[in-house]
């Protein structure tokens, strides 16, 4: 089977991609920082979905934890794509209150992390002459700014979208296809993270479809980006936001 690297795969959005990958046909190389049990449990259950799977730890801005990310799915079999999911928010903020500690690092792991993980499926693909996927998790936040609260995450995702659009048109002659979504308030861990762990729900009132998402929706618009359904969408930034 060919193999997907899931970068920030130990909770929320990638690890219901990593198991939602992992059901429908790929193995998977799930990529987490620190929550080494949570890692391992992703593993179990997309074991338990018929795939074969690792976990790999390491920081998306390590360049050498990045290439073993890559040398353990060469293990598992030929790469098919990589999805660029890890990323880090600090507490809400204006960005007067901000210290340049807290923008470097959430430039460090939302931006450079990704073109670092996208380089290396980039030269492993080409190298290989197969074709392959990229997708990016950015965030509706690209579009909306995250006023009063995150708007050096939102920066950081506006990077994303531009380097989708940028890499589809620099990789779509070797068969790599580079696409996007951007998910909107969905109900994962982060916004704890962020300092409201209920945020999604006292925003949820203004999301057209009138409720937060779940990190299982997002998984399935980012498989189906992966999978050869979407064998002609290039390019693309789909939001998964309930219309907001």
């Amino acid at each position: 089977m060919a193999t997907v690297v899931v970068t920030g795969a130990s909770r929320g959005i990638g690890a219901a991609t990593a198991i939602r990958a992992a059901g429908t046909g790929f193995d998977v190389v799930v990529g987490f920082h620190r929550r080494a049990e949570e890692a391992d449990r992703v593993v179990s259950a997309c074991v338990e979905a018929g795939a074969r799977a690792v976990a790999v730890g390491g920081d998306v801005c390590d360049e050498a934890r990045v290439a073993a990310l890559f040398d353990a799915a060469a293990g598992l079999g030929p790469l098919h794509g990589l999805v660029n999911n890890a990323g880090v928010l600090a507490r809400q903020s204006r960005l007067a209150d901000m210290d340049a500690d807290r923008l470097r690092r959430v430039v460090a792991v939302n931006v450079i992390g990704a073109l670092l993980c996208a380089r290396e499926a980039i030269r492993r693909l080409e190298a290989a002459g197969t074709p392959g996927v990229i997708v990016n998790v950015s965030s509706a936040a690209s579009r909306l700014g995250s006023p009063h609260e995150f708007v050096d995450y939102a920066a950081t995702k506006g990077a994303i979208d531009t380097l989708t659009i940028g890499l589809a048109a620099e990789l779509g002659r070797s068969g790599i296809r580079v696409n996007a979504v951007r998910p909107g308030l969905i109900h994962t861990g982060i916004h704890a993270d962020g300092g409201e762990p209920g945020r999604v729900d006292r925003l949820a009132a203004g999301v057209p479809l009138g409720r937060g998402g779940d990190a299982a929706e997002v998984a399935e618009a980012i498989v189906w980006l992966l999978s050869d359904a979407s064998s002609y969408v290039s390019g693309a930034l789909l939001d998964v936001a309930g219309g907001r």
